[in-house]
């Protein structure tokens, strides 16, 4: 079973890292061939939001136990970017040619690009070691640049929500608005980002320094 396990998560994260890098790619090639940060999501938009969507598999993964991760933080972050993306982005064209879609689709990409390689490559229990140190360190940089374009995003998303009363159909039941929901959203993200990034030093200790995380017990 293990093996088994093992070829599918293979299979799966190596998916998910050919179809990053060909949204990177197409993202890179609008951008030179028009000199313009206008065009994210018509590059790479529909091609982003499937293998988003797709991702939800590791949430399951973590709940049945395939992986030792768990499901809470993976469904922090595949909640938070899925309803960005599929509810946001996707649904409110006047925000999808931001300069901050281009630049959270880049920082996106260059996360998953290294990330979904060295899940794969450690499926195989071959990763090279350059790899597993930039799993565990690029993210210092390029995570806060991801977010910081999400939240610009949803706050320039603000007034075309409420002057298109978007989803009020579904939030009929509620005593609050969508447009509420979201600046409630923005008001929550910074914490839960800092948590999920604090989170991430954790891991990098932990994966880069195992040693010294023992002595640490040790004393």
């Amino acid at each position: 079973m293990a093996r088994i396990s093992n070829i599918y998560l293979f299979f799966y994260n190596s998916v998910q890292a050919f179809g990053w890098a060909i949204a990177l790619f197409r993202i890179l090639i609008h951008f030179f061939s028009t000199k313009s940060v206008n065009g994210g999501y018509a590059s790479a938009g529909e091609l982003i939001c499937l293998l988003q969507t797709l991702a939800l598999f590791e949430v399951l993964h973590g709940a049945l136990g395939i992986v030792p991760s768990g499901f809470i933080f993976p469904l922090m972050q595949w909640g938070g970017r899925t309803h960005f993306l599929l509810a946001i982005v996707r649904q409110i064209h006047e925000v999808q040619e931001l300069p901050a879609v281009f630049i959270t689709f880049v920082a996106w990409c260059c996360i998953e690009v290294i990330r979904y390689p060295f899940y794969a490559l450690s499926c195989l229990g071959n990763c090279p070691s350059f790899l597993t140190y930039l799993r565990y360190t690029a993210f210092i940089v390029i995570y806060p640049i991801g977010v910081i374009g999400e939240m610009w995003i949803m706050y320039q998303s603000l007034p075309v929500i409420i002057e298109k009363n978007l989803y009020a159909d579904y939030f009929a039941s509620v005593p609050f608005s969508y447009y509420t929901f979201v600046k409630a959203v923005l008001i929550c993200y910074p914490f839960l980002w800092l948590q999920m990034y604090l989170y991430l030093f954790k891991q990098r200790r932990s994966k880069l320094y195992p040693r010294s995380e023992k002595d640490k017990k040790r004393k």
